[in-house]
């Protein structure tokens, strides 16, 4: 049996949502609310890895345009 670990702080208030009836409408823009705020913070950290890089539209489009990309699976076509 492994230790109990804490709940984080995230845990934590989701755990007081559900103390709430919450109704349809109000859970389906929570869940709006997060899918948003998750994919705005992945979208940030992909833009400092393509500024890292270096990488510009035409880099885009040299990938997007190649017979056989030189990242990724190779085996998953």
């Amino acid at each position: 049996m492994s230790a109990a670990r804490p709940l984080s702080n995230l845990q934590q208030e989701l755990l007081k949502l559900y103390s709430s009836d919450i109704g349809e409408t109000d859970l389906l823009n929570i869940k709006r609310y997060l899918a948003s705020y998750f994919a705005d913070k992945s979208i940030q950290e992909a833009d400092k890895l393509w500024d890292a890089k270096g990488y510009t539209n035409d880099t885009m489009n040299q990938w997007l345009n190649e017979d056989e990309p030189k990242y990724g699976n190779k085996d998953s076509h």
